[in-house]
Formats: structure tokens, sequence, C-alpha cells
């Protein structure tokens, strides 16, 4: 039985990648043939070139003519091979696709059942409360700085008449200490007051006559 049916294959089975791999090769190895039958043509017609019609030339004509049908033939097979593997390209990719969406599903399922784990734990109330606190702390700071900057015994309001009264005083002041400092100036070198400087006399010795002087010597 299992000459006639073969037996069931226990290897690994063949992946897309492979089987676009053994195409492609398939394909290359056709290439290399088409070249070969390409090379054998280009040397029938130089040859048949040179020759005169006749029985020699229509059977190298003949020779040509089926490796002009092989090089069709094995054309066809290339582009349909070539057409597989294209098709089989096509189907990794979106292979490929696929498993990048799933796998941004699966992570997107995981951070949303965290994220919902995570946030099951706050407290929205709690925050509230926490908030409306802080703020109350905030305006009981402000109340404390403000009480602290008041000034003590500082009258707050001044009129203009009280204003202009001490000014008054002020230049008052001023011009009777500025009499007192120019009366000073008449004190004297040695400390003295002026008017004491005007009345002390002032001794000094006359020079002798010479008529006295000689009266006094006879």
């Amino acid at each position: 039985m299992n000459r006639l049916f073969g037996a069931k294959s226990t290897g690994p089975k063949p992946t897309l990648n492979s089987a676009i791999s053994n195409v492609d090769t398939h394909v290359e190895s056709l290439d290399v043939k088409l070249a070969k039958l390409t090379a054998e043509l280009t040397t029938y017609q130089q040859r048949m070139s040179k020759m005169r019609d006749g029985p020699g030339k229509s059977a190298l004509k003949q020779k040509a003519l089926k490796i002009l049908q092989r090089r069709k033939m094995m054309e066809s097979q290339r582009d349909q091979l070539q057409q597989q593997s294209w098709n089989m390209e096509q189907a990794n990719m979106m292979t490929d696709n696929l498993k990048n969406v799933m796998t941004t599903v699966d992570v997107m399922k995981d951070t949303n059942k965290n994220l919902k784990k995570q946030y099951g734990k706050i407290d929205i109330d709690k925050i509230e409360r926490m908030q409306d606190e802080m703020q109350d702390l905030m305006e009981m700071g402000n109340d404390i700085q403000e009480s602290m900057s008041r000034s003590y015994d500082v009258p707050e309001d001044v009129d203009e008449a009280e204003l202009d009264a001490e000014l008054e005083a002020l230049g008052e002041e001023a011009e009777f200490e500025s009499s007192l400092g120019s009366g000073a100036g008449k004190e004297g070198a040695d400390g003295m007051p002026g008017f004491m400087v005007d009345e002390v006399p002032q001794f000094v010795d006359e020079p002798p006559q010479q008529g006295k002087v000689k009266e006094a010597a006879g």
C-alpha cells in the first residue's frame, strides 16, 4: 500500500519562504537553458546567412525551428513560475502584515488590561479632597503672610493740611540752624566772638622822639 499511495511524510512542512526559494531557483535554471538556446539560434542564423538555398540550408532551418519552439516553451514555463513566485511573495507579505497586526492587538489588549488595573486603584474622591485641602492650606498661608506683613502704630491716613504744617516746621528749623551757623563764622582765629574782637585795644609802643633823647643826654 505504501508503494501505491506513499507513506505519510514525517519531515517538517515546507514554508512559504522555502517554496519561493525553490521556484526562484527553477527560474534561474530556465534562464541558463534559454541563454544556451538563444546562443544556438544565433549560430544557426550566422551559418544560414552564408549558405545558399538548398537542402543543407533547409535542414539547418528545421533544427533552428525546433530550438525556437523549445525556447518559447521554456519562456512560457519561466513566466508561469515567475508569476507563482510573485503571488507567493504577496501572500508572504500579507502573512507578515497579519502577524504584525495580531502582535499589535495583543499588546493593546495587555496595555488596556494594565491601565484598567492601575486606574482601578485610584480613588477620584480622595484626590478631590486632597486638592480641596491643598487649596485651603494655600489660602491659610496667604492669610498668615498678610498678617505678618502688617505695620504697627502707623497712621493709615494723613491729610494734606498736616503735611503742609510739617513741611513748614521743617523749613523754619532749617532757617534757624542756618542763622546760627552764619553767626558762628564771625568768631576770631583765637576762638573769641566777633563782638569781643572789635573792642579789644591794640597796645603798640610809639617810637621815641629824637629831641627828647638829646635833652636827656645833655
